[in-house]
């Protein structure tokens, strides 16, 4: 039995930790399941009635999972500048951008949000960073590796975290949090709700428009029951988040994303801004400036598949008599009304149109590489 083997069966073998909303759950008839430690909703009414809900309504999502981080202290800018290969120095008071942690090779160990605080937010933190769940400790690890002694990580584990994803998502945030109406896709602020201190962003995972929550654990539950109170909500569970952000073209750590594979070829390059790509000075980065220069191996890419049978993860991708990749993600997709893939193919096979094919349950699929996202996004923009 390898290391990783060893990990991943004492992994199965630890107890499932309970969310903060686990009995309010529980009591809307979520069927729960087990997800990266945690009991999780997977499902309430349904993954396609929820789906379909979230793209014409608001969803609710418990993402508490979700590992919440602030950084304090001397030279903290330059520390999480090491760690990540985004501008974290250009960026302003209440603004949050899409990064990534990489290693030493350049490999993806999880991909985040990162944010500048302001008004004193969590204890007057500078900077805020919210983790995949299923990462998070390890995470937690190797920044502890790899920051100055000057430079103090906090992990909120006191804080849970709510998702408000939707159409109706900003008149239904409006309705509690009038402020929330100002905010723009990727802008943040510190607001208040009862009494209670709520920082909250203009983002998600579903292409939607939507919020992100950090709420302390104690109140969530007051704060989950207000937002479903209001006609535009209801809770939905991990299985539509999945298929929300599919169809969205959004990766998936673990899945789509993982250490083999880079940031370029996992066509995220807009996380790293200009100044990083010409200075470089962050782990990972020779890697990073080589597949700018030279171009990827591999790319990740959508795929529209013919008939209805999905292909899922871990399907073989082929072009003629060669194998030429593999699907990450794959499912129907109820608003496209098809099955879709994303999956990683060799960079010869990765032009938008190729046909390629997938060998699903022992035949083989037509599929065509397709633009992402499948379903156009959302977000709430400034007006141009």
């Amino acid at each position: 039995m390898t290391g990783k083997d060893d990990v991943a069966t004492l992994e199965e073998e630890l107890p499932l930790v309970e969310l903060p909303l686990d009995a309010w759950h529980r009591a809307k008839g979520a069927r729960m399941v087990g997800f990266a430690g945690y009991h999780m909703p997977i499902q309430y009414e349904g993954i396609m009635t929820e789906h379909a809900w979230t793209r014409e309504h608001a969803g609710l999502f418990d993402v508490s999972h979700m590992g919440q981080l602030g950084f304090s202290g001397e030279g903290v800018d330059e520390a999480l500048e090491v760690l990540l290969p985004s501008d974290i120095k250009g960026l302003k008071p209440f603004r949050q951008r899409y990064s990534m942690l990489l290693d030493e090779e350049g490999g993806i160990l999880d991909d985040l949000m990162v944010s500048r605080l302001g008004d004193g937010a969590f204890d007057g933190a500078e900077i805020y960073m919210v983790v995949n769940g299923a990462t998070k400790y390890d995470d937690i690890g190797w920044m502890i590796e790899h920051l100055p002694d000057e430079v103090v990580m906090n992990h909120m584990d006191e804080q849970a975290l709510l998702a408000l994803q939707g159409p109706e998502a900003g008149d239904a945030m409006a309705a509690l949090v009038p402020g929330t109406a100002e905010l723009l896709f990727m802008q943040s602020g510190l607001f208040t709700w009862r009494g209670v201190p709520l920082w909250i962003s203009r983002s998600g995972y579903t292409g939607e428009d939507g919020f992100e929550i950090s709420v302390p654990a104690d109140s969530v539950q007051l704060l989950a029951d207000a937002l479903c109170a209001l006609p535009q909500v209801k809770p939905v569970g991990l299985g539509a988040r999945d298929s929300l952000r599919l169809e969205a073209g959004l990766p998936l750590y673990g899945h789509d994303l993982d250490p083999r594979v880079s940031t370029i070829g996992a066509d995220l390059g807009f996380a790293i801004q200009k100044r990083r790509r010409e200075e470089g000075g962050f782990i990972g980065h020779a890697r990073v400036l080589k597949e700018l220069a030279d171009g990827p191996g591999t790319k990740r890419v959508g795929l529209t598949i013919e008939g209805r049978l999905p292909a899922r993860e871990g399907a073989q991708i082929y072009s003629g008599a060669n194998l030429v990749g593999e699907v990450t993600s794959g499912g129907f997709a109820p608003t496209v009304g098809a099955p879709i893939a994303m999956g990683w193919v060799s960079q010869p096979h990765a032009a938008l149109g190729t046909a390629l094919e997938i060998e699903v349950r022992g035949k083989r699929i037509g599929a065509t590489v397709a633009p992402m996202p499948f379903v156009p996004h959302r977000y709430r923009r400034a007006k141009s």
